[in-house]
Parts: structure tokens; sequence; C-alpha cells
């Protein structure tokens, strides 16, 4: 018998429906408003409202200084592997 407390938090979620979400965002340095970094987030979350990246935006909006410029965001309901295919080398998405 497997005890509850062996159980990954991260087990748990993707019973639950959580994929694994990936979101680059692209954000305008504080001290240089021209000059544009990434940041790469990544943590368990539900297709298609992401809460969890939603607050995680909040956080950044209400927190921290370097203002978002953009977002991206990867999850398994997006883009699966099934759904790319090598053809001559070039890579299409159906």
């Amino acid at each position: 018998m497997v005890e509850r407390n062996a159980i990954s938090k991260d087990f748990r979620k993707q019973i639950l429906g959580y994929g694994l979400t990936t979101a680059e965002i692209v954000y305008r340095r504080p001290d240089r408003r021209w000059l544009l970094q990434t940041y790469v987030w990544q943590d368990y979350d539900l297709f298609p409202s992401f809460p969890a990246l939603q607050d995680f935006l909040a956080f950044w909006e209400k927190s921290l200084e370097g203002p978002l410029f953009a977002v991206t965001v990867t999850h398994s309901k997006l883009v699966k592997p099934t759904e790319l295919r090598a053809i001559e080398g070039v890579f299409r998405l159906h």
C-alpha cells in the first residue's frame, strides 16, 4: 500500500487534469526600458484558463518593476508530440 504522503503534488495535479505549462515571459528591464529580457516560468496548470500562470503574472505586475512586454504559453493541450512529424527536414503542424 502506498502512503498518501508518498504521492507527489505534481502527480496529484496531473490526475486532476493539470498539464505541464511553460511560459516565456518577455519584459522590459526596469533600469533600461528599451532593453528586453526573458524569463521562463514552468508549473502544472489548467488549460485553457491557466489560473496558476494568471496568479504569477498578477504577482509580477504588482510586485516587480520590469513591465511585461509579451507572454508566450505552451501546454500539452496546445501542441502534442503526435501532431508533429518530419517531412524532408521540415516540421509542419497539422
